[in-house]
């Protein structure tokens, strides 16, 4: 049978490389990176491995549940190789026949320490190996070794035998590790209903692993036939957020169908097949919950601190390059880089430079003001991390062209200052009822350049407010709690543009009229708009042909972009409505324009009546001298004489190469001279 690599690699490469001094200049909006570990473990039996029965619909599932935990976990694999290739993954199976551990096997003294417990990956970096190989087992490729694989166990295991399996993963791959997740994939909401002593081994186990600091998350299956409900076994496993242990796990299911929140549904509802159900509730979840920052406490008062966490909800997702890759050996290896500096000597030499050996210097005056390295650190420091609160102000007095930078959104924290969450409540309950926002002094590490901010209580999506401000509101329900919003200075304010016109222009209302039925054509699904269904095309494109290369597959053709209006059925829906509207709007601007000759367009021609023939005789002659070939002006090239030529001349040979026109005459000739240069 054909079994995914198993390997132990040389050297401690758990040992976390991103650690930074806690001294070091960093970028205001950065944060320190953490390396996560995630673990599969993914049930195998016989309703596992039932497949569902044959539909004709196109959107009904055609994968058993232990296809489609597999194919997740597969579709996780290829993403984290590429966009966090320092994360570690495994996957373990448990109620297999076989058993599969670290240097066990059937000889072994003692036996299996983890029977029906089949460790198919590795805990460690994913490699090509172990992508081709996830991915041959899911196809289906070999279809024998599948079944030898899966075939389960005559006799149930145990979960207390699974967790401490998963205990011993973590602690042998990523022991020192800050994000450990241990992700379990069932249909059984019930393992252990007849044995209490199997029933309390594994909330042991359970505890044991929450004290280390392994956070479980819990992917339940459901069918037409039966509900999942986590009341019989799993709510003593999966430990739920408080907001005393805003670190615990925060227990969110996809789809509740009851008031108690216990009964859960993964797939077959809706129309949604349970592999987008699974793909969808993991990738939510892929991503470990990161505090951007906490070691900045919220001042109220005087001597009256409490401790908050900050998070950063929303982030443009860019290409980024994370580490670099060596393809001079046989497989791509992950470059380690070392920088050195060195001086050039007076004999025309060069020398290693230490790092005591550097200074900093500023020029003023004309002179270089050297600062030694403590000098250097009290001009940066603008004291302890505080978010200080120094006074308040109606909400209504935040404009919306006040959020010119990102939020931050800030939760409270138990651990340095006990009593934090009730403060932290009665503040937030205060500012949402007399809708009060807080204007704080925001200095969210050292280092770090302090701003003027606005202390925002958030709104739900259900919120029964006539008129809340748009800042506090989030349509995708995040908790309760304030949005940090930085405020501008005076420098960061740009002003408008000079307008024609004292009051801004109206549509009338047949114009108004004529347009609402379009929109009401083009809304959104229930009117909310979900970015997590349209991928950044250029962002997911850089991934595909990284996952090609890496991979050695064929490199695509073209991308895939959710994001391109779909014409035919926009031209299907208001078609004849948007003709319709570009008629009636030529008709008013054309009535708009006969009643106001002089609010035509900048750049526009203005009716005037009829030029003369004198006017056309040197518009026609200016136009004639001004356009100069390229011949023309290469012959003057040559000559040296590109200085004798008018500057609208220069400026219209330039346009035409798409060089800059910007500056006065000696640069653009210069600009042209360049050009000519190199050709």
């Amino acid at each position: 049978m054909s079994e995914l690599p198993l390997r132990t690699k040389d050297g401690d490469k758990n040992s976390d490389d991103n650690d930074e001094d806690e001294e070091e200049e960093v970028d205001e909006m950065g944060y320190k990176q953490v390396r996560d570990a995630v673990l599969f473990a993914i049930d195998v039996s016989k309703s596992m491995l039932k497949k569902p029965p044959v539909s004709e619909s196109r959107k009904a599932d055609s994968s058993s549940p232990l296809e489609a935990a597999l194919k997740c976990a597969y579709h996780l694999m290829q993403q984290r190789i590429i966009s966090a290739p320092k994360d570690l993954m495994g996957i373990l199976l448990y109620g297999t026949e076989t058993s599969k551990f670290y240097g066990e096997d059937e000889t072994t003294r003692g036996g299996w320490s983890f029977p029906h417990c089949y460790l198919l990956t590795d805990l460690d970096i994913p490699e090509a190996e172990d992508v081709k190989a996830l991915k041959s087992l899911v196809e289906d490729e070999d279809a024998e070794a599948a079944q030898e694989l899966f075939q389960v166990s005559s006799e149930p295991v145990s979960m207390h035998t699974v967790l401490f399996c998963a205990n011993q993963v973590f602690q042998q791959k990523a022991s020192n590790f800050t994000s450990r997740r241990l992700f379990i994939v069932t249909d059984n909401d019930n393992p252990h209903a007849d044995n209490r002593g199997f029933r309390s081994q594994a909330t042991v186990r359970a505890k044991d692993l929450y004290d280390l600091g392994v956070v479980i998350e819990l992917f339940p299956i459901s069918s037409s036939k039966h509900t999942f409900d986590t009341k019989l076994f799993w709510d003593d496993i999966v430990y739920k957020s408080s907001p005393s242990d805003p670190d615990a796990i925060m227990y969110n299911p996809t789809v509740l169908t009851d008031l108690d929140k216990t009964q859960l549904v993964t797939g077959n509802t809706d129309g949604i097949s349970l592999l987008q159900s699974l793909l969808s509730t993991i990738s939510s979840r892929a991503t470990p919950k990161r505090a951007l920052f906490s070691a900045a406490a919220l001042e109220l008062a005087p001597n009256l601190r409490i401790g908050v966490k900050g998070f950063l909800l929303y982030k443009h997702q860019k290409p980024e390059r994370s580490t670099y890759i060596y393809l001079g050996d046989e497989k791509p290896q992950i470059v380690k880089g070392q920088t050195t500096q060195y001086a050039d000597d007076f004999d025309g030499g060069s020398r290693t430079i230490q790092k005591v050996e550097v200074k900093k210097a500023y020029t003023f005056g004309g002179e270089q003001i050297v600062f030694s390295q403590d000098e250097m650190k009290s001009l940066r420091n603008f004291g302890d991390p505080v978010i200080r609160i120094i006074g308040f102000k109606p909400v209504e007095y935040l404009p919306m062209w006040a959020n010119f930078k990102t939020s931050t959104f800030i939760y409270p924290f138990e651990e340095d200052y006990v009593g934090s969450t009730r403060v932290f409540s009665a503040l937030y309950q205060k500012l949402l009822k007399s809708k009060l926002m807080g204007l704080a002094w925001f200095l969210p590490r050292r280092n770090a350049v302090p701003v003027l901010a606005a202390l925002i209580p958030t709104l739900g999506a259900e919120s029964k407010d006539e008129k809340p401000n748009q800042a506090g509101v989030s349509a995708t329900g995040c908790p309760q709690g304030f949005h940090l919003i930085p405020l501008p200075f005076a420098d960061d304010i740009r002003q408008n543009p000079p307008s024609l016109h004292e009051t801004p222009l109206r549509a009338p209302d047949e114009l108004v009229d004529k347009m609402r039925p379009i929109i009401e054509q083009l809304n959104l699904p229930k009117g909310i708009y979900d970015p997590s269904r349209y991928p950044n095309p250029s962002l997911q494109w850089h991934y595909r042909i990284l996952q090609a290369l890496a991979l050695e597959e064929d490199l695509p053709l073209t991308p895939e972009d959710k994001t391109k209006p779909k014409y035919r059925q926009i031209d299907k829906r208001i078609g004849t409505m948007a003709i319709d509207w570009g008629n009636e709007l030529n008709k008013v601007y054309k009535e708009h324009i006969a009643n106001n000759p002089n609010a035509a367009n900048l750049g526009e021609k203005r009716p005037t009546g009829r030029a003369t023939k004198t006017d056309e005789g040197v518009k026609k002659a200016k136009t004639e001298s001004a356009a100069l070939s390229e011949e023309e002006v290469r012959k003057m090239y040559e000559k040296g004489n590109l200085s004798k030529l008018t500057v609208t001349q220069l400026k219209d040979f330039a346009r035409s190469k798409k060089l800059a026109t910007d500056g006065l005459k000696a640069v653009i000739v210069e600009r042209i001279e360049t050009w000519f240069e190199s050709r």
